[in-house]
């Protein structure tokens, strides 16, 4: 069946974002709740939401709103009825007698829980009405959390089940794994879990919260918060009802009992309102002193708070075998953690399913881990597990592995999905080639380059590879979160604090060169970004020939926040972009205004519907809400583009002290308001020499290696003064801008 008109009852935290990204889809969607207030509200939170819900803020309309008791009617109308209102099964009940009164003969009904059973749910259903029910379990934020599963029963239709599964995750962009009705499904059940051991023997092992996220987050392909951090940010009080309702539902006898019992500082904090990020601190809090907010973290044997300390373990990329061979209190933690994960994760096959690929892309998905607990298995090895794991009685899953003692047991990643994925087609290269900062997968027809840093930050290694994987069409594409995040700033700074500024400039050539060699080269290169693509990392999009980009991108030039231009190209080809305008055709300073304001302010898109009138994309860019089919589509394009030829090069007409005069105006206001402080002038005179094409006058051609020296000569200028460092610092401690 087509699904082409959707109601959502319930509007909170999850109702929105459902709404959301049904909007997002271009799906007519209806928001309902008790008053027409209410959705109304809603509606307008949907609008204001930080990071934004929505794609496209200017479609808020497309979401129609009403209540349940005068427009309940419109369900009569729904191919697909979703139920989000509170986690209470009265309520439920109640909202399921109303909805099969009213819906269509076989339109398909959800609820959104994450914690009841389908088989509570559906219990006061007809056995007609359970064929076309079950549960749509989204994770939070909609938009930027890949993981659907669906919940099915043993009565519901499969081909109806299938048929919402296509719909999810071909127009809804969802990563969609269909599952039993059991305790927490597949994410939670396993999350949880793992969240509580690692905070369990934490305790266990008088680990500091610091120590314990250090190593339970980026080393083991766990994201930055790690333990404590994420229990601060979902919130301790929540955490405590997740976990009584794992205990009320999980047998007596199931390992998750011990490690959900209630810890007596939890406890405390909770009754204290230390319940995270949302009360007055919790594991971590910020504390003013002299006026300064200074991060501090709770001693698990005191209960006292003292400044929270970095944890450097020496670790720069994910490194199971290495984090648990390690003969220290860090290595011992890792590897209980993970052994443990990897016991109870392979216990629970094939209960909770069989096919445990999808428990892996369920943590993937939904946790946002790099690599799930079967994966961590097998890059430990089995002969290496068994070597070294104690008891693992009626666990199926390890015994039979532990006789047939199977290295290859993994297969086929990703089975989940029908689409041909990156995860998918790797293991069937015929050629590998790999360097510290990127790998290159070769196959008959096309190369593939994939960035392996941390937040895929570039460096002369990456621009290696790209260099390299040109004597065959090009796709650029990455299995991790982020495209790119842009230049490695730490090992830029390297080179600063040595004082060996050649070989940043060194770098920065080079970077240009590889970025003027993908835009000409003789066969065509796609980029096909997701997440963070900034600074170097667009510049390494913009000079492709072609974009296939999902819809979750933050993409754009923010070098000026830490005292720098951009200089792989970005000025250039935003020149470029904008002198194309029919303004630029009026007016020959009307471009480089325009890219001057742009680059400036550092000003980011969060989708490629905001990216393309700032000529970030272009309207003819791919722009595709499935992340699963970036491969395919990007394929598509080589397909479509046997014949290539590249661009002409591009010159420039640009009018020198004329524009450049206007540009100083306008940072001299901005001075004189205190919006900029002494750097940012500096900054914004560099960048303006560059847009204004430097020396020049508006009937001299430039060409564009004249504006790579520009953008080289500026970056060098920038990068040696004192200013610029400390701004670079302070953002690779903090994360945050310096002004100054």
């Amino acid at each position: 069946m087509q699904i082409k008109n959707v109601v959502i009852i319930g509007s909170g935290t999850m109702g929105c974002g459902i709404a959301a990204q049904l909007c997002n889809a271009k799906i007519p969607v209806t928001l309902l709740d008790l008053t027409t207030e209410i959705s109304e509200k809603a509606r307008e939170r949907i609008h204001k939401s930080r990071p934004p819900l929505l794609i496209d803020k200017s479609k808020i309309n497309n979401i129609s709103i009403g209540n349940i008791n005068d427009d309940f009617n419109i369900v009569s109308q729904a191919d697909w009825i979703v139920e989000a209102v509170v986690e209470r099964i009265d309520v439920k009940h109640s909202i399921y007698e109303k909805i099969f009164k009213e819906r269509k003969h076989g339109a398909i009904v959800s609820s959104n829980t994450s914690s009841i059973p389908i088989k509570v749910l559906s219990e006061k259903l007809s056995e007609e009405e359970k064929k076309d029910f079950c549960i749509t379990h989204f994770f939070n934020p909609v938009r930027y959390m890949d993981l659907l599963e669906i919940v099915k029963s043993p009565n519901n239709n499969i081909e109806k089940i299938n048929s919402l599964k296509k719909f999810c995750e071909e127009d809804l962009g969802k990563g969609t794994i269909i599952c039993s009705d059991t305790p927490g499904f597949l994410g939670n059940r396993i999350g949880v879990y793992a969240m509580q051991v690692a905070m369990t023997e934490a305790f266990k092992m008088k680990l500091s919260i610091e120590e314990a996220d250090a190593v339970f987050g980026r080393p083991m392909g766990i994201p930055k918060t790690g333990v404590f951090g994420l229990y601060d940010l979902i919130g301790i009080d929540l955490m405590a009802d997740v976990l009584k309702s794992f205990i009320k539902e999980l047998p007596e006898n199931d390992e998750f009992q011990i490690v959900a019992k209630e810890i007596p500082m939890v406890k405390k904090l909770i009754e204290t309102g230390y319940t995270g990020r949302k009360g007055k601190g919790g594991f971590y809090r910020v504390n003013k002193i002299d006026n300064k907010k200074i991060l501090e973290a709770i001693n698990l044997e005191t209960g006292e708070y003292s400044t929270s300390k970095k944890i450097n373990l020496g670790i720069e990329r994910i490194d199971i075998n290495n984090l648990i061979k390690r003969d220290d209190k860090y290595g011992e933690y890792a590897w209980s953690v993970i052994s443990k994960i990897i016991k109870y994760a392979s216990s629970l096959v094939p209960g909770i399913t069989d096919k445990f690929n999808d428990i892996d892309e369920a943590m993937r998905l939904g946790f946002n881990w790099t690599k799930g607990p079967f994966e961590m298995l097998n890059e430990i090895g089995v002969k290496s597990f068994f070597e070294r794991i104690d008891k693992f009685e009626n666990n199926n899953f390890l015994e039979n592995l532990s006789k047939n003692k199977n290295e290859n047991f993994y297969g086929e990643r990703q089975k989940y999905t029908q689409m041909e994925t990156l995860g998918k087609i790797k293991p069937k290269a015929i050629k590998l080639d790999k360097n510290n900062s990127a790998e290159i997968y070769r196959f008959n027809d096309f190369n593939i380059v994939e960035f392996t840093t941390k937040a895929n930050a570039l460096d002369y290694d990456s621009m290696d590879s790209l260099k390299n994987a040109t004597d065959k069409p090009l796709i650029i594409i990455n299995e991790s979160m982020q495209f790119s995040a842009g230049v490695n700033l730490s090992y830029t700074m390297d080179f600063a604090d040595k004082g060996d500024f050649k070989s940043i400039e060194k770098f920065v050539k080079y970077f240009q060169d590889t970025c003027k060699h993908l835009k000409y080269s003789k066969y065509p290169v796609v980029s096909a970004p997701s997440g963070l693509t900034l600074g170097g990392g667009f510049e390494v999009l913009v000079q492709s020939n072609f974009v296939a980009s999902h819809t979750n991108i933050v993409v754009g030039l923010v070098e000026t926040l830490v005292g720098l231009i951009p200089a792989g190209g970005g000025c250039k080809e935003m020149l470029w972009r904008w002198s194309k305008s029919e303004q630029a055709k009026k007016d020959p300073d009307y471009a480089s205004l325009k890219v001057f304001d742009i680059i400036g302010y550092a000003k980011t898109a969060t989708s490629p519907i905001e990216a393309e009138p700032l000529k970030y994309l272009k309207p003819e860019d791919k722009k595709i809400m499935s992340r699963n089919s970036l491969l395919s589509v990007s394929k598509e394009i080589l397909s479509n583009n046997k014949n290539f030829t590249p661009s002409p090069e591009c010159t420039f007409n640009l009018s020198g002290k004329v524009v450049r005069e206007k540009m100083i105006k306008l940072l001299e206001n901005l001075y004189n308001d205190k919006i900029i402080l002494d750097h940012g002038m500096e900054v914004g005179k560099e960048l303006a020499y560059v847009l204004s094409g430097g020396d020049t006058t508006i009937d001299k051609k430039l060409t564009e290696d004249d504006l790579f020296k520009l953008e080289l000569n500026a970056f060098m200028k920038l990068i040696e003064t004192q200013k610029t460092q400390e701004r670079i610092k302070h953002t690779l401690a903090t994360g945050k801008p310096l002004v100054n």
